[in-house]
């Protein structure tokens, strides 16, 4: 017999959030070992732990009404996951930024920039699939982006990500707090998401460098 766990859309949706959030902090765990045991590289890490993070600043926020603690749901869905809470809940950057942070402050703060403008393009991307499409939604999280890709320096002006949220935002500025994106509004943003978030990847060797 089968037993169902929610009675409408609104709970189902509740519990996937729940298991998705289950996961993140189960994999963050992991991933957290793996870098402590040398299994993965720290390039690898920080890549990985950035995309962790945004996905669990987005959910989070998502979840705020009905997981106001997440410090509770771990506590109460009995995770054992220290060092998956101190990343996500209490550090909120990679353990390579934190490292670099000793080592040099200006190295650092390109580093934290770079992490912010992950986190700002996973969470702006995340939040479309959310259905989170009105105005009053997307203009914050594309001005945040936008205020982070400016702050690297490494970036040239004329780079696809500030050209592309400059328009979008100017787009937005135009309409109403309470307008939503169309379907096809949607869509397209989502893909200069994507699109300006590979060619960001791509240039950071090439900056470093």
């Amino acid at each position: 017999m089968e037993v169902k766990l929610w009675n409408d859309k609104r709970e189902r949706e509740m519990y996937e959030n729940f298991a998705e959030l289950f996961a993140i902090i189960k994999a963050t765990e992991k991933l957290e070992k793996a870098y402590v045991r040398d299994v993965i590289s720290p390039a690898e890490y920080e890549l990985e732990c950035q995309k962790l993070i945004a996905h669990f600043k987005t959910l989070s926020s998502t979840l705020k009404d009905i997981v106001p603690s997440i410090e509770r749901f771990h506590d109460t869905y009995k995770m054992d996951c220290p060092a998956a809470m101190n990343r996500l809940v209490t550090s909120g950057v990679p353990a390579t930024v934190e490292h670099r942070a000793a080592a040099a402050m200006t190295n650092t703060t390109s580093a934290a920039i770079v992490a912010e403008c992950v986190q700002n393009f996973i969470t702006a991307m995340d939040s479309l699939k959310l259905n989170m499409v009105a105005v009053d939604q997307v203009h914050p999280l594309l001005s945040d982006l936008s205020a982070s890709l400016n702050k690297l320096s490494i970036l040239p002006p004329d780079f696809e990500g500030k050209t592309k949220m400059r328009d979008w935002i100017a787009r937005l500025s135009k309409m109403g707090a309470a307008d939503e994106l169309t379907d096809q509004q949607a869509r397209q943003l989502h893909f200069d998401l994507e699109s300006s978030y590979n060619s960001f990847m791509a240039a950071l060797p090439t900056a470093g460098a």
